[in-house]
């Protein structure tokens, strides 16, 4: 998929005040944005990266002490 046609997408439990990200797919590639900035930078991971990422969320590594 170019992308040009990839969407993005915010997560379902994004609140009203408009402070989350947004993720789309395009290839092997997952790409991050601030939804406030949609011009802004974008962060591009490998699926691996992705995956690892989403691991240590899942097991709170990246909770503040």
């Amino acid at each position: 998929m170019s992308a040009l046609n990839a969407e993005w997408r915010k997560s379902s439990r994004s609140g009203t005040q408009g402070n989350c990200v947004e993720v789309r797919v395009i290839d092997s590639t997952i790409e991050v944005r601030d939804s406030k900035n949609p011009d802004g930078p974008i962060l591009r991971f490998t699926r691996s990266e992705w995956a690892a990422f989403l691991g240590g969320a899942e097991d709170g590594e990246f909770r503040l002490p």
